[in-house]
């Protein structure tokens, strides 16, 4: 598929340069370039979350037995509408 992207001309210097280095297109390496961030970017969203744990007794004894929607009013409460 063919589509026209802007490129700033320093870069694009930069990238006839490399590819003329490297004996590849032009389109060689600007799909490869483009297949790696999108790699990264894939990779960096799967990775697992790591839990925040805080020292202490867990809730206060006000929120023990109280439901998330109750608990998040109450941590917005006075703030906005």
């Amino acid at each position: 598929m063919k589509t026209t992207i802007e490129i700033s001309d320093p870069l694009l210097r930069q990238a006839k340069r490399v590819a003329h280095e490297q004996h590849q297109s032009l389109r060689s390496l600007v799909e490869e370039g483009l297949a790696k961030v999108l790699d990264e970017r894939e990779n960096q969203s799967r990775k697992p979350v790591k839990p925040v744990v805080f020292g202490g007794n867990g809730l206060s004894p006000a929120f023990r037995e109280s439901s998330w929607e109750t608990i998040r009013n109450s941590a917005y409460e006075g703030h906005g509408s």
